[in-house]
């Protein structure tokens, strides 16, 4: 499950200096992971966990333990961390989106997933709009482990959650600004799944699109992996040398014990 910290890492350098090119370095060495990863690593112990009690401790644990990744926490999410008693705060942003994908990889069912997404993301992104995106994300996931083609997650990421799907890479390029909503962020990372010929191109393509470069990218690089399944080695040992030991574990951990479906 390292397509999302790949993701991550890829775009992390251009997050506040966009690249609207799909011809960069992939793995720099001015790249690390963000936040994005640290979440994605917290929802991927409580899936291994069960599902049961307990999510918002375990992110308020793993970020509290990286205290200060590449680009910091979020304002309100910053906030979040360091509460006694941690209540959600009706976000849409794309923080239930980028960590999600450790969902999409552990059930066996649609059902399954759409509610163990819900639950990953209303800890604190308790807004629909921040609920749907996560469970988009899940959803495309596992589509995507189950074989299906891109024309079917198109048509159902549209039909059951009602993006629209229209735009391409050249145009999301060419108008982008940076913006944390799902609305944008889901949509965007989607088309550059979409439009992909391989799990790097995918993640490449993400990164051009500019805004917010290593949500985008965590989140398409976490759909293509589970659509294309083979990773290239160097690009795999270059994220696993950035990687902590235990968040490198935890993202293994899920993709280990997924079911077949």
């Amino acid at each position: 499950m390292l397509g999302s910290a790949i993701g991550d890492i890829a775009g992390s350098r251009f997050e506040f200096d966009n690249c609207r090119s799909t011809d960069f370095e992939f793995i720099h060495p001015d790249c690390d992971f963000t936040d994005d990863t640290v979440c994605t690593a917290a929802v991927a112990e409580w899936v291994a966990q069960g599902c049961g009690g307990g999510l918002a401790r375990m992110l308020q644990g793993w970020c509290r333990r990286y205290p200060h990744p590449k680009g910091s926490y979020g304002g309100r999410f910053a906030h979040w961390i360091g509460m006694a008693e941690p209540q959600p705060y009706n976000s849409w942003g794309n923080g239930s989106a980028m960590r999600v994908s450790a969902v999409g990889w552990a059930f066996a069912s649609l059902d399954e997933v759409l509610r163990h997404a819900a639950e990953s993301a209303a800890v604190t992104h308790n807004h629909p709009e921040g609920i749907k995106g996560a469970q988009a994300v899940a959803a495309a996931i596992f589509w995507a482990r189950s074989g299906r083609d891109k024309a079917f997650v198109r048509k159902q990421i549209r039909e059951r959650f009602g993006y629209a799907l229209d735009a391409g890479c050249d145009a999301i390029r060419a108008a982008n600004t940076f913006d944390e909503s799902c609305m944008k962020t889901v949509p965007d990372a989607l088309a550059a799944f979409f439009e992909s010929e391989n799990f790097e191109h995918a993640v490449r393509l993400a990164v051009s699109l500019g805004g917010d470069s290593d949500t985008i990218a965590a989140i398409t690089g976490s759909i293509a992996e589970a659509y294309y399944r083979d990773i290239p080695a160097a690009i795999v040992r270059q994220t696993l040398a950035i990687l902590p030991e235990d968040i490198a574990r935890a993202l293994a951990s899920v993709k280990e014990a997924a079911p077949s479906v």
